[in-house]
């Protein structure tokens, strides 16, 4: 679960992402003003895709969501936010002892619009600071991705902290196999071809583009944190890992 573990898999998916990153900088009807190279990487149609995920009955029915902080995925942290939903974003690397960032319309300050509140930099000033122990079982995860495809297997910019969350989340019980798993992405992104996984990784269960919406096969989840793929650097960085190691033994 190391963001910098190295080998076959590890190599492909590194290939596979700069081959993603390289075509979405190369088309002008997919690029943003951003380079997509080491990104979530943007695109247009963000916000198409995240209206076509908000008409959708998983999302109407989901209260209490967990969401990445990318730019692409913004449309999807301000529908959240305007419909009254509690939202919840990690911190960077988790390195904190309160992790998460909560984020809900009826919790900001008087005169505080959605759109002020849904950048990064935006949620570190007006969300509020939060425990793992607090967290409110999750029903909705939205992540960002580089490449996907049809069967819900997707890659990450490469950093392991989605994957990481997610293994965090089920470990304490706050994810379940209720719990679905969507992500917004370009129709280049959505790829046909079968995609490297690791033991750790997670599918996803619904991908949403400006133009369509793929429900995906569910297969078996990752039952929580493998700690024997936890390094001590990672163990002794994340507050919320020795916690999880506490509640343990």
């Amino acid at each position: 679960m190391s963001a910098g573990a190295l080998g076959p898999d590890a190599t492909l998916k590194q290939r596979i992402r700069e081959r993603v990153w390289r075509q979405i900088d190369d088309d002008p009807a997919v690029r943003t003003a951003r380079p997509a190279a080491g990104r979530i990487p943007g695109f247009v149609g963000a916000d198409g895709a995240a209206e076509r995920l908000a008409a959708l009955p998983e999302w109407q029915a989901a209260r209490v969501l967990k969401l990445n902080p990318d730019t692409p995925q913004r449309p999807v942290r301000r529908r959240a936010l305007a419909s009254g939903k509690l939202s919840y974003m990690a911190v960077p690397r988790l390195a904190s002892e309160r992790p998460f960032l909560a984020l809900q319309q009826s919790a900001l300050p008087p005169g505080v619009e959605p759109d002020a509140a849904v950048t990064i930099e935006g949620a570190e000033r007006h969300g509020r600071p939060t425990r793992v122990e607090e967290l409110e079982p999750i029903e909705l995860i939205v992540c960002g991705s580089v490449a996907v495809n049809a069967s819900g297997v997707r890659i990450g910019k490469g950093a392991g902290y989605a994957d990481l969350e997610f293994a965090l989340l089920t470990e304490l019980g706050l994810v379940s196999e209720r719990t679905l798993i969507a992500t917004t992405v370009h129709d280049l992104q959505v790829l046909e071809q079968a995609l490297p996984e690791t033991e750790h990784d997670f599918r996803l269960d619904l991908i949403v583009t400006p133009t369509r919406v793929l429900h995906c096969p569910r297969v078996r989840r990752p039952p929580g944190l493998l700690w024997e793929q936890l390094s001590a650097e990672q163990q002794a960085a994340i507050p919320a890992l020795q916690q999880a190691a506490l509640r343990r033994k």
